[in-house]
């Protein structure tokens, strides 16, 4: 079997090509020049340079029977790059993969909860609930699944919407992390997330691609549990072995840090976009139907997968 990863140099990708090589795929990473191959040293994967928002980049695919596309924008501060990358990447790598591999046995959207958008009553998403996302983000990436839908009865897919996805190699929670290690949790009040470890959710994925009901289906997965803002603080708390101090934060600052993010160099996680869904309250999902449909059985409770994720940023020096 023969797998195309794209964003295989990321979080999600780099675990999933792992995954693949270990399950014995033949895997083919697609990968821009410009990327650290760090994580992908020791695996035996084939490397492929492209980049989805250049069509012509990506006549040397091959052919495959899945592709699990995982490259993504998660957050920019020109606004543009979000959707020529969730977007338009998507469109392309679809006509690729066409033209490549009329056999296609699966495709695999990586989008994201924020193309959902948050619960707006309080009850975990379901699949069927209308998609409301919130930043431009979530935006983009509902765009990204708009178009595999249409591939309905063209071309076999599934969806994948993650909520908060954690785990070695994560560089967005490190911040909180890192705040925690300092002796600081800054609160802006209470707030309920779904989150995901990294090895529970690739786990999901290559279930989506293997089982016949994943076929033209959308899938949330996460760990099953609803865990307020305080067990996130408490769980990485207790895996660094610290006591931080509560620090409260109204949320009218949200704005003003938002502002100060998009001035700082390179790409930060707080900016404005990003403060659209920070604001919210409730990101949480329900993965009864990845449970019923695919069999998914998440291992790793926040309290472990925190306890793990600190080791690996100490030993590498993240912390």
């Amino acid at each position: 079997m023969k797998a195309l990863v794209t964003g295989a140099t990321g979080l999600i990708g780099s675990h999933l090509a792992s995954a693949l090589v270990k399950q014995g795929f033949e895997v083919i990473c697609l990968a821009r020049k410009s990327s650290s191959l760090d994580y992908l040293n020791g695996l035996d994967v084939k490397i492929v340079y492209g980049d989805c928002t250049f069509p012509d980049s990506l006549a040397d695919i091959g052919k495959v029977d899945y592709v699990f596309h995982a490259a993504g924008q998660t957050k920019a501060i020109d606004l543009r790059q979000l959707y020529l990358l969730n977007e338009k990447g998507v469109e392309n790598l679809l006509h690729a993969v066409k033209r490549s591999s009329p056999g296609l046995k699966r495709f695999v959207y990586i989008s994201s909860l924020a193309a959902a958008g948050p619960s707006l009553d309080g009850k975990p998403l379901k699949e069927d609930a209308e998609p409301l996302p919130v930043s431009e983000y979530g935006k983009s990436k509902l765009g990204g699944e708009k178009l595999v839908l249409a591939q309905q009865g063209v071309l076999p897919f599934a969806i994948i919407r993650p909520p908060a996805v954690y785990g070695p190699r994560d560089k967005d929670l490190l911040l909180i992390f890192k705040m925690v290690n300092r002796g600081i949790a800054l609160s802006w009040g209470k707030s309920w997330y779904s989150f995901v470890y990294v090895e529970d959710l690739v786990n999901g994925i290559i279930l989506s691609a293997l089982k016949d009901e994943g076929a033209g289906e959308i899938f949330y997965l996460s760990d099953g549990a609803i865990y307020s803002s305080d067990d996130i603080i408490d769980s990485v708390a207790e895996a660094l072995g610290r006591s931080p101090v509560r620090v409260p934060a109204p949320r009218f600052l949200l704005p003003v840090l938002g502002a100060i993010g998009e001035r700082l160099k390179g790409c930060s996680i707080m900016n404005a976009d990003k403060v659209r869904e920070i604001r919210q309250t409730h990101w949480i999902c329900d993965t009864g139907k990845a449970v019923e449909k695919l069999g998914f059985s998440p291992k790793t409770t926040i309290k472990e997968g925190a306890k793990w994720t600190a080791e690996w940023y100490r030993i590498h020096n993240w912390l």
